[in-house]
């Protein structure tokens, strides 16, 4: 804009206002608490009222054809002809443009008003349901009970977490002489030969119908109900499912929160509590050194470098051990379960992360916590490093002497004398009460709104939609980062709502590269109209696949596995477009048996991946002996801040000496593959730094060329 001339266009008469003027009717009608009230109620926080008017000032100051009407209501304000809160209307109207969600945020609100869930499922509400809450620990009966309802039922529903514990069910219930149909994300089995549904169905939570009449539903693990990213299926079961009586099983953490939400729908809640079937002991040492393992040991671990890092340690012993991690594939996971419980398999000890705590029967003597510090992803979406919670020790301590095992007595403890203290605190502190349930924006409602934000990314209605969503006390909106992140992803693909919306919902591993780019390349396919068949397929994951040679293959493996749940999930959405699923499912099966074949040979992997410095163990087993020298009461004070894993050996001499480098990968805080691009970095930093001391005459050419040969590490 003209330093001298306010406006100078083509209604322009004259010399009208100077900017320098202007600048301070803006500033003044910016600072006027009278005008930001006014703005508040027009949907304008002060976020986006300070958004707003920057774009205002900068429209008014920098436009070469200003509106006639807001300059001659500018040269009023001058000549004190006008008030500067007659402004409001023009930044008003600005600011609807730049804010379309200004102008229907009536509608919004009430698209997104959430605080009457009960209502969203009228057929519920039209009977009245009777609610069991089978409350109790891990091994005290409670899922059993729920079962045999279920199983006695003319017709029902089982709604369980994972996969393995419907396939489970599904196995269970069929050979009872009870005809049960599978129902996951991924698969579906019928098992009446004419095609009609059975009576009973097992089934993945997010997977249950709100619209079937049952006799009985059990739904398992209602605990989960406040679960930051799939909370919403636990609600959703709990008030839409159409069965005369519905079975919760799970922590009775849960018990108030379920009878607060029941009392809402005129429904009472019957709880019956179990207690253990067997004993449970928290020991009084340590096991300290990996020489002290007996079978039916189970050793957990929180990372997959400490699972690697155990394994190649127990296999030095002489010692075979099974190996079970959650992004295995679950015939992988069932293959290592068989081979540890088999008596006459040699394999007595078993490796493993917190993956045990549901969905498999394992014969489990002992269970040692490798650490007792766990990464975890917040309401918030940030990663921390945290003690695990008492709910989860719990969870997992109670694998151990199981009902059904040989062993009739449970033993937990620590690998380092140091967490033995803190495991007793933990598994001691009563359960917190779970306070709210999640709920999660459905496809119409999302539809809704971008009817009124025509122009709005998919990633960004879903934030309006929180922004704007109305709860009740007793509920929250899930965290909807991943459904962001592939909505972010697919964003520049071509697609309809309704369909992009259901591209965002497939279960993906963002964490997996390969898994990300097969969605973004699934997604670009369907655009185009272009089938993704089998053959098609079998070239985009370059089949055959060899069997791994290292740990790295292994993990692409395990890839491939969840690429191709990826396409067996589409399929059952998009039939037409991704046609092959038997085949693929065949497929599946088969890169199941290689990855089996891997892990049963895992520690032959570990040792070349270290040969080939594809893998840092040696400092991370060095480094383990140097963590365990925190104090008992260090320990105490750094409960909420990473503490890392914890030692397999006992305190070496020359503790204090070791790396910090070493510390942080054993704490999970840093990767090898981070380690390297620091190493790098410092090395390019420290070479420019000799470079600008030798122009100087500070150092000498040779001191620089030692510099950029980096140490082995």
């Amino acid at each position: 804009m003209d330093d001298q001339l306010y406006y100078k266009g083509e209604h322009d008469k004259g010399v009208l206002a100077k900017g320098d003027e202007v600048k301070k009717i803006l500033d003044k009608f910016y600072k006027r608490k009278e005008i930001q009230k006014l703005g508040a109620d027009y949907g304008l926080d002060a976020r986006l009222f300070h958004q707003a008017f920057i774009s205002f000032r900068n429209y008014i100051m920098q436009s070469h054809s200003l509106d006639v009407d807001i300059h001659i209501i500018l040269n009023d304000i001058c000549f004190s002809a006008a008030h500067v809160d007659d402004l409001f209307p023009f930044f008003l109207r600005h600011a609807k443009q730049i804010f379309p969600v200004l102008d229907c945020k009536d509608d919004l609100r009430k698209i997104s008003d959430l605080r009457i869930p009960p209502n969203w499922y009228p057929e519920a509400r039209a009977m009245q349901r009777k609610i069991i809450f089978h409350s109790g620990p891990t091994n005290s009966g409670k899922t059993y009970h729920a079962i045999q309802k279920y199983l006695s039922a003319k017709s029902g529903v089982y709604c369980g977490p994972l996969k393995l514990l419907a396939h489970e069910i599904f196995e269970k219930s069929n050979a009872a002489g009870v005809p049960c149909d599978l129902v996951t994300g991924e698969e579906r089995v019928t098992v009446e030969s004419d095609g009609k549904q059975a009576a009973h169905v097992a089934c993945t939570v997010e997977m249950c119908s709100v619209t079937t009449p049952y006799e009985v539903a059990v739904i398992d693990e209602i605990q989960m109900i406040k679960d930051p990213a799939r909370g919403w299926a636990w609600t959703r079961a709990l008030l839409g499912l159409c069965a005369e009586e519905i079975h919760l099983c799970g922590e009775s953490a849960a018990i108030d929160l379920v009878t607060e939400l029941m009392y809402t729908t005129g429904e009472d809640v019957e709880v019956r509590n179990y207690k253990r079937l067997t004993p449970i002991s928290v020991l009084d040492h340590a096991l300290e050194s990996l020489d002290n393992l007996r079978p039916g040991d189970c050793i957990v671990c929180f990372s997959k470098n400490d699972i690697y890092s155990v394994s190649r340690q127990i296999e030095i012993r002489g010692l075979e051990s099974a190996v079970i991690y959650g992004s295995l594939p679950p015939g992988t996971k069932l293959a290592q379960a068989k081979k540890f419980n088999d008596p006459d398999d040699p394999c007595k000890i078993l490796v493993a992360t917190d993956a045990i705590g549901m969905g498999l029967n394992l014969s489990i003597r002992r269970i040692i916590f490798y650490s007792l510090m766990k990464p975890s992803i917040n309401e918030k979406g940030e990663r921390e490093i945290e003690p695990i919670t008492t709910s989860q020790a719990l969870q997992i301590a109670g694998r151990a002497g199981r009902f059904s095992s040989k062993f009739k007595e449970g033993e937990v403890t620590t690998m380092n004398r140091e967490d033995l203290s803190l495991l007793r605190e933990i598994l001691n502190r009563p359960v917190d009460p779970i306070k709210a349930a999640g709920l999660h924006p459905t496809a119409e409602q999302i539809e809704m709104f971008a009817y009124h934000l025509p122009d709005t990314t998919l990633s960004n209605l879903i934030d309006i939609f929180v922004d704007f969503s109305q709860v009740d006390g007793q509920y929250f909106v899930c965290n909807m980062d991943d459904f962001k992140f592939s909505a972010e992803l697919i964003q520049h693909i071509p697609l309809s709502l309704r369909v992009r919306y259901v591209f965002c919902t497939a279960p993906i591993n963002k964490k997996q590269p390969f898994v990300c780019s097969s969605l973004l390349q699934f997604a670009r396919q369907y655009s185009r109209n272009e089938p993704l068949t089998f053959s098609w397929l079998r070239r985009y994951i370059k089949w055959p696949l060899l069997p791994p040679k290292n740990i790295k293959d292994l993990m692409d493996l395990e890839a491939v596995h969840d690429v191709l749940d990826l396409y067996l999930w589409l399929s059952y959405r998009f039939i037409d477009m991704f046609p092959d699923a038997s085949l693929v499912r065949d497929l599946q099966k088969q890169l199941d048996g290689i990855i089996q074949d891997g892990v049963h040979n895992i520690t032959k992997l570990i040792k070349i991946s270290e040969t080939y410095k594809l893998l840092n163990l040696e400092s991370l087993s060095e480094s383990q002996s140097r963590l365990s020298g925190t104090s008992k009461s260090q320990a105490r004070r750094n409960r909420s801040r990473v503490l890392g894993s914890k030692a397999a050996e006992p305190l070496a001499p020359d503790a204090g000496e070791k790396s910090l480098a070493s510390r942080l990968v054993q704490q999970g805080l840093l990767t090898a593959d981070m380690l390297k691009q620091l190493e790098k970095e410092w090395m390019t930093q420290q070479t420019e730094h000799g470079k600008e001391r030798t122009e100087s005459g500070t150092y000498a050419k040779g001191t620089r060329r030692k510099k950029k040969e980096p140490d082995s590490d």
